[in-house]
């Protein structure tokens, strides 16, 4: 569980004064903190604290509930898994594999690294060269927007991250 640290906002701002920025990024200087509120409800809009400051703190004018939901966005997706994982059998369709490969590459323009698996079945096992040729071949395609960070053709695994 994550703890937000709960910001103050409009009346639960008990300084006296307080260093504001306006609705419109402008730097206004030390202000009454009777007189920023003032100026935030002329515009329909929260006094949030962003920063306590040692003289006073750092107060700004904004939409406080899209301030909580940018903020609960952002940290949604910096949760987020960064490797994904790809599927292959060595028989696979030439539409079907391109279809992994750019799909592999939009995954890594994003920033996440791209793990490929090769699965062998039966006796697809004597045809283990093949399955090492496909690695090669996944390797030489992506090469152009990714490293490669793993190779191994005994586990049939080649792991690529963002170059």
């Amino acid at each position: 569980m994550i703890v937000a640290q709960k910001q103050l906002i409009n009346r639960q701002i008990k300084s006296p004064q307080v260093f504001l920025i306006d609705h419109e990024n402008n730097k206004l200087g030390l202000t009454d903190t009777y007189d920023a509120l003032q100026l935030a409800e002329s515009v329909e809009l929260d006094l949030v604290v962003v920063s306590q400051g040692a003289d006073a703190p750092v107060a700004k004018i904004l939409n406080y509930g899209k301030l909580q939901y940018q903020q609960k966005k952002r940290q949604s997706q910096s949760a987020r898994p960064t490797v994904k994982e790809v599927r292959l059998r060595p028989n696979i369709g030439v539409s079907d594999y391109q279809l992994s490969i750019d799909k592999a590459v939009q995954w890594l323009t994003k920033g996440d690294s791209v793990k490929f698996l090769i699965r062998l079945r039966g006796r697809e096992h004597q045809y283990r060269d093949r399955a090492a040729e496909m690695l090669d071949r996944i390797a030489n395609d992506l090469s152009q927007v990714g490293k490669i960070q793993t190779l191994d053709k005994r586990a049939l695994v080649i792991q690529v991250i963002p170059a």
